[in-house]
């Protein structure tokens, strides 16, 4: 066992199978517990930042009313502990009902020793990065959206990994709010010039008359209120990455000199005469129709090319399998955890109301959603009009049990291929299943993935 071994809680009542875990987990202190009361009393007297618990516990051993009942008292007792649920591939539909009462993963038995070692560490982690609040405020997005950025588009991804190494201008094109900023951080985080400044300037946000000086910067006395020398956004990138954001804002006259600037990295501050040599990579971004722009006069080709080496488009939330979810998820334990509320899930019909939604804030106004939903919510779990979303209208059919377990099933595909990055052989050990079966599924429920 480990010097300073990490808690981890194994709910389950197969004594067989939690001798199994204790010993895939040796270099844990395993605190096993067979019953609910077991577990509730545990997460009381122990800091227990993961709990495993099984869906199946007695006296419902082929149901999931205990394991929820389970989840829900170790969530009640101890809100920051990541609690991962296991469950049989019958009972698989359980699993999304368990993330929205605050399940941190599931997993599906039979167990995969190193799928499941994956998935606690990974809570462990989580678990253990309390930053400071300053420090949280910075990312918006979870850890693992950073490392695959956008969780439903494996595209953009290898693009991503493909251009991050390289210095080629980027120019990344999407709708307000989807995050283009987020992903300008991932190429520089994954470049040779990870070492070295993100400087990022909104070219919209800057009145025309000051656009100049904040991109070059300008000496002292240059103009009237210039009264310290300035350094410029260009020349603080030096050795980094210049993130010029809404670069379709900029005016024709300004459009000159960064084309300029793009041809020579020389640097000449307003009111200077001195050069000023830079290295400096260029990642750009834009809501606007730069073809139509450039059409009618308000945008200069050879900039646009310039800057045009490779295009990322970035798409809305709306096509991104599953994020909503995903990220709302994300949100509500960041925020509960920021402004201590006792928010821990979501009620139901809130899952399904997150997925009907357009989101045509994309992932700002979905964030924004649910921060003001965690500060003013009476209860623990998040309904539809705390998140001001309107609930989907139930078909009459509805209550039938082949069309709920089919509801049901493609829910927890879809939750699958966005837990699994839209890797579909992934997605398939998370379910249980082949891949072949997927596939069959996946058409079956005319679920599409973008590979």
């Amino acid at each position: 066992m480990a010097s300073n071994p990490k808690p981890l809680l194994i709910v389950d009542d197969d004594v067989g199978l939690l001798r199994q875990l204790r010993w895939a987990f040796s270099d844990h202190k395993v605190y096993p517990a067979g019953t609910r009361q077991e577990a509730i009393d545990i997460v009381r007297t122990e800091v227990i930042p993961v709990a495993i618990v099984d869906l199946g516990l007695p006296p419902d051993p082929d149901g999931a009313s205990e394991g929820l009942a389970t989840l829900s008292g170790i969530l009640a007792a101890a809100p920051a502990t990541k609690v991962i649920i296991a469950t049989e591939n019958e009972t698989r539909e359980h699993a999304l009902r368990a993330i929205a009462l605050g399940a941190y993963d599931f997993y599906q038995k039979p167990i995969d020793v190193d799928v499941l070692q994956l998935i606690v560490s990974r809570a462990q982690h989580m678990s253990g990065s309390r930053e400071p609040q300053a420090r949280r405020g910075r990312s918006r997005i979870p850890r693992r959206w950073h490392h695959s950025e956008q969780r439903g588009n494996a595209a953009v991804l290898r693009n991503v990994e493909k251009i991050a190494p390289t210095d080629v201008t980027v120019l990344l094109l999407g709708e307000s709010g989807t995050g283009k900023e987020l992903l300008a951080h991932a190429i520089h985080r994954m470049s040779a010039r990870a070492h070295g400044p993100f400087v990022p300037i909104n070219c919209a946000a800057i009145p025309e008359t000051l656009l100049e000086s904040e991109l070059f910067g300008h000496e002292k006395g240059a103009f009237t209120g210039a009264v310290r020398l300035n350094v410029g956004k260009m020349e603080s990138a030096d050795h980094g990455t210049l993130f010029l954001d809404e670069i379709g804002d900029v005016p024709l006259a300004m459009q000159v000199k960064l084309l300029r600037f793009l041809q020579d990295q020389i640097v000449e501050r307003v009111g200077g005469r001195k050069p000023i040599q830079v290295d400096v990579r260029i990642i750009c971004a834009t809501n606007q129709d730069l073809d139509r722009m450039m059409a009618e006069g308000r945008f200069r080709e050879d900039l646009y090319y310039r800057l045009n080496e490779v295009a990322i488009r970035v798409p809305p939330l709306r096509e991104r399998l599953g994020d909503a979810v995903f990220l709302a998820s994300f949100f509500l334990r960041r925020f509960a955890a920021e402004y201590d509320r006792p928010v821990r899930g979501f009620g139901p019909g809130t899952l399904a109301a997150l997925k009907d939604h357009s989101w045509p804030g994309n992932v700002r106004e979905l964030e924004n959603r649910v921060k003001r939903a965690v500060v003013m919510a009476d209860g623990p779990l998040l309904s539809p009009n705390d998140l001001g979303l309107s609930t989907p209208d139930e078909e009459p059919q509805s209550l039938f049990i082949r069309a709920a377990r089919a509801r049901a099933e493609r829910e927890v595909l879809q939750l699958a291929l966005a837990q699994a990055g839209a890797n579909l052989s992934k997605a398939a050990k998370l379910l249980g299943i082949s891949r072949p079966t997927l596939y069959d599924l996946m058409q079956q429920h005319q679920i599409g993935v973008d590979m």
